[in-house]
């Protein structure tokens, strides 16, 4: 076994890697950027190496920088994590030629498996069923175009060299594959330096599921069964669930017999993943391969939780020579376990990504980088920030249970317990992705969210009666020395009378709405709560930091905070945010007025698509922006002429920032 490993990669995976890594006593190295100086991973690590500016680009993809870490601090061996220089070939080749170990597969695998349309061609080969389309190596868009009728619409347009879900586009119909095309090859280069693509039929109803590979140097390779990682929103998976649900023992075990002849195809060597498209149709399932990722998966953790095997442990010790430690018939699965990604995104806007700091990040009891009831995976921290310059992963949560509706009731409770202030984030949406009648009854397809978006986007789980009684409740506590439930008059600073009742008046907006409130208190101690027309007598109690509150006949528990005059409201039944107006504070005026357009998040300006002088419609595509790794178009409002590019491409630009602007027709 290696003495000192690098890690070389960032965030949740790297502390990940280093927990397994201080249980079997291997000393860990950590890099970082610029940006990451105080990150969770560097401090989770025994020693740490600043490589480079705050970019990727100049740091984590410096892989000769990397390399002369490792060399200089004594390491063996390199665990690249995922993402970053996970399945680069030539990374995995200069290890080698350092006298380092690559903790993954050979090269002629990565390279193998690397390029969709070479991996195809080669599972073709070895009998892995395949879906219908082009590999070919002529990317002459006519000829493209003419496979893709050849194919029939719909069809899919991959980045041969991609993943994640980036380059990637379905089109529809004949008239739409130009422009998609065109996204799909800038995408595919601006994120892999290859702008090569594949097309295939989008299959329709269909279900991603993936099969857990393991290979080591002796020529053994087993799998360890599925995960349905169906659910997905920008084609990247948003829940991901082992066992699949739903499928026949018959094509269990066909699904893992494939992906195992696809790993011996290419002599595999350590972890990897072969995926799956399963197309559901009136005559049953069927199962196409789609890609093989070289490298250690995002969900592998729910993989961990029904097997109780700690995949990062064989990926150490197959990588210093030891045989599997499992035959395939010691392979076992119990339970059901269930993993959510939170992502520091607006889900109610497209699911752009979001920046900004954690000012309160608490959890629910939870165990790390574990097998357990409830299991949080997170390379940041409250008080971290969110970055443009990285992806948007804020945390894995995983919960397992004995059957699958017992982890789907632990994973929404945990969901529940979930506080994140700062960072808009995905966690209520997860909630509602959970209860839709899809998901409970594993009706699962690729098209969950869109088929389900009427109970999942601009939801609103709290009242804004009980939002508001609860920000009430926490300004009433922040008033109170002693937080008791009871206001000391000498101590209070609010209004306070010796006879009669004092009248406190306040505005909260909610949800859109203005509310009024009146706080009445009695002399006898006595409190009465009028929200908008309606008034009953109102109390609350602090248990720790958990207000319990009496409204209108109604009791509930919920966590409140407060940053300037935002309130974050946690209830078990949903969240909620609100503003407590300010008569006084001053409204600047609109600096988006004028026909001018703004970036809808921090990032970089790719392209314009029109021009000075240039007549626009509703709906027209005028700008591309890039930000954690997704690619995002800047539509017209409506009629217009283009008067002002207020940007070039490649500029860094941020939230709110005007990009062009448009002369209203």
């Amino acid at each position: 076994m290696f003495h000192t490993i690098l890690i070389a990669n960032r965030g949740e995976i790297a502390c990940r890697v280093a927990a397994t890594a201080k249980r079997m006593g291997v000393r860990t190295v950590a890099v970082y950027s610029d940006a990451d100086a105080q990150a969770a991973h560097v401090q989770a690590c025994d020693e740490a190496v600043h490589i480079g500016g705050a970019s990727v680009q100049d740091s984590y993809l410096q892989w000769q920088r990397i390399l002369d870490a490792a060399l200089q601090t004594g390491a063996q061996a390199v665990h690249p994590g995922y993402g970053f220089l996970s399945e680069n070939a030539d990374f995995a080749n200069a290890c080698a030629k350092a006298g380092l170990v690559f903790i993954g597969p050979g090269v002629d695998a990565i390279q193998a498996m690397g390029l969709k349309a070479a991996s195809k061609q080669l599972m073709e080969k070895a009998g892995v069923p395949l879906v219908p389309g082009y590999h070919g190596a002529d990317q002459s868009p006519a000829l493209l175009e003419k496979e893709a009728l050849r194919i029939g619409y719909p069809v899919l347009i991959k980045a041969s060299a991609g993943g994640g879900g980036k380059g990637m586009r379905i089109v529809q119909q004949a008239a739409d594959f130009d422009e998609a095309l065109a996204s799909c090859q800038r995408e595919a280069k601006n994120s892999f330096g290859d702008d090569a693509v594949l097309i295939e039929k989008y299959v329709q109803r269909p279900r991603h599921i993936e099969i857990q590979v393991f290979g080591d140097t002796h020529g053994n390779v087993i799998h360890l069964h599925e995960r349905d990682c169906s659910v997905q929103r920008r084609h990247q998976k948003v829940l991901e669930e082992s066992p699949a649900p739903g499928l026949s023992e018959d094509m269990r075990q066909r699904m893992g017999a494939a992906a195992v002849a696809a790993a011996k195809a290419v002599n595999y060597v350590g972890a990897g993943t072969v995926e799956f498209i399963v197309e559901q149709s009136e005559r049953g399932m069927d199962f196409f391969f789609m890609e093989m990722n070289t490298r250690l998966q995002v969900e592998h953790p729910v993989t961990e939780a029904v097997t109780g095997l700690d995949l990062v442990e064989w990926q150490l010790r197959i990588a210093s020579g030891e045989p599997l430690p499992l035959t395939q018939a010691q392979v076992t699965v119990n339970g059901h376990a269930i993993e959510a990604r939170i992502c520091a995104e607006t889900p109610d806007n497209d699911f752009l990504p979001a920046i900004g700091q954690l000012q309160v990040m608490r959890s629910p009891h939870a165990s790390h980088f574990t097998v357990s009831p409830v299991r949080l995976d997170s390379g940041v921290r409250e008080g971290d920030s969110i970055s443009p310059y990285y992806d948007s992963m804020i945390a894995k949560l995983i919960v397992h249970g004995d059957t699958r509706e017992q982890a789907l009731a632990r994973l929404d409770q945990a969901l529940a317990q979930l506080h994140i202030v700062g960072v808009q984030n995905n966690v209520a949406f997860v909630r509602h992705v959970i209860r839709t009648p899809s998901f409970t009854q594993a009706n699962l397809d690729t098209a969950l969210i869109e088929r389900e978006k009427a109970l999942l986007f601009h939801q609103q789980t709290l009242s804004n009666q009980h939002a508001v009684a609860s920000a009430m409740a926490a300004l009433l506590r922040a008033e109170t020395p002693e937080h008791s439930g009871w206001i000391d008059p000498w101590s209070a600073r609010s209004k306070w009378l010796m006879q009669g009742v004092s009248n406190r008046s306040f505005e909260f907006t909610v949800n859109g709405s203005a509310i009024k409130v009146v706080l009445i208190s009695h002399v006898r101690g006595g409190m009465r709560l009028r929200i908008a027309d309606v008034e009953a007598d109102f109390s609350w109690q602090d248990h720790a930091g958990e207000l319990q509150l009496h409204w209108h006949d109604q009791d509930w528990r919920c966590h409140v905070y407060a940053n300037a005059h935002d309130w974050h409201v946690f209830a078990n039944t949903g969240y909620s945010s609100l503003t407590r107006v300010d008569p006084l504070a001053y409204t600047a005026p609109d600096a988006s007025a004028g026909g001018k357009l703004t970036a809808p998040m921090p990032g970089k300006l790719l392209a314009f698509n029109v021009s000075v002088g240039d007549s626009v419609v509703a709906g027209q595509a005028l700008a591309v922006m890039e930000a954690m790794k997704m690619e995002h178009t800047v539509a017209a409002p409506g009629k217009g002429t283009v008067a002002e590019l207020l940007y070039a491409p490649g500029d860094q630009v941020e939230e709110g920032a005007p990009l062009l602007r448009l002369s209203v027709d």
